[in-house]
């Protein structure tokens, strides 16, 4: 169980630091179509941040503690900090990789959840995963015809 445990947190940490992401470029993107990427920046993040609560408390339920610092989300997480700004289209490319990172770390926590029975843990992670592939779909296709 303590493998889980670990592994929750590695997840909570990767998940956290992909919304800070999608907010930063939220916030930090520029050019003629500005509104179009901001709006889809958006979009992620506020899907991102409204599942973050809820996944502290799934770890919480495992009789653990969630990690709630910069730190310790920066020691966890899979998902690389962003300390530059750059160009919108660079923005998606790292988000979308961002976001095959976070499916894959999804997956390897639901994968330990079923095995120690904790389905209402690995039901939430799949919704995850299934919200992170629609993420994926949008910003995939944002970078087409460029």
């Amino acid at each position: 169980m303590e493998d889980l445990r670990k592994a929750a947190k590695i997840g909570f940490a990767s998940e956290f630091s992909f919304y800070l992401k999608a907010h930063n470029y939220h916030w930090n993107v520029v050019g003629s179509d500005f509104l179009e990427y901001h709006q889809l920046f958006g979009a992620v993040y506020e899907e991102v941040y409204a599942s973050i609560d809820i996944f502290a408390e799934k770890i919480r339920s495992l009789g653990t503690f969630v990690p709630g610092s910069l730190s310790a989300f920066s020691m966890l997480s899979t998902v690389p900090d962003e300390n530059s700004l750059p160009p919108k289209e660079a923005m998606v490319a790292e988000l979308l990789q961002d976001n095959e990172r976070m499916i894959e770390v999804l997956k390897l926590v639901y994968d330990l959840a079923e095995k120690y029975g904790e389905h209402g843990f690995s039901n939430f992670l799949a919704e995850r995963m299934d919200a992170h592939r629609k993420h994926g779909w949008m910003l995939s296709a944002s970078l087409q015809g460029q």
